[in-house]
């Protein structure tokens, strides 16, 4: 579609276009950048109290079908504290066994590296239907061979949204510190 058809609706102008549709791109490893960050809650189930909920969308970066949004919740309990370590890794904050500070503010803009797997589910509606997934992010530290003249933006683009933090400029490239907070 082109941008130039692009403008605001008007209160009473008349519409056409069907919602609903997203793309799905095929099961791979690809780059991704976070592009928004929301403080929500989840209000429990079966086997998940309730806790806090970080809902993010991740603008998924790939070579054959362009930027695709992927939406992503994470839950703040212990008993997803892996899950958290995982994407804290990915967008280099954590290195691997130390602690973390969850820094949520330099999130927004963080880049890495993740899985992405096809989900299968059925819908309100009764339709099966697909989504993408995320399975696993990839440590900053441990991207894979192929990947790794990339490197250096994770921590680059790491320290810039750190600069606003007391002692961020004069950061090792490595990023967070404990306890800096």
């Amino acid at each position: 579609m082109s941008q130039n058809n692009e403008r605001e609706l008007g209160w009473d102008d008349e519409i056409q276009k069907e919602g609903g549709e997203f793309s799905v791109v095929p099961a791979g490893d690809y780059n991704f950048t976070v592009t928004k960050f929301e403080r929500g809650r989840f209000t429990g189930s079966d086997k998940m109290p309730a806790c806090n909920q970080a809902k993010l969308e991740l603008t998924v970066h790939s070579p054959d079908h362009g930027d695709v949004v992927i939406f992503h919740n994470l839950l703040l309990h212990t008993k997803t504290e892996g899950f958290l370590s995982n994407f804290f890794a990915g967008i280099g904050q954590k290195k691997k066994g130390e602690p973390l500070r969850m820094n949520w503010n330099a999130v927004v803009g963080a880049r890495g590296r993740l899985k992405l797997v096809i989900n299968k589910f059925t819908g309100k509606d009764g339709v099966e239907r697909t989504n993408n997934e995320v399975k696993t992010f990839y440590a900053a530290d441990d991207t894979p061979v192929v990947h790794q003249q990339q490197q250096p933006q994770y921590n680059n683009q790491q320290n810039q949204y750190q600069a606003p933090f007391p002692g961020g400029s004069q950061q090792q490239t490595g990023g967070f510190v404990p306890g800096q907070f």
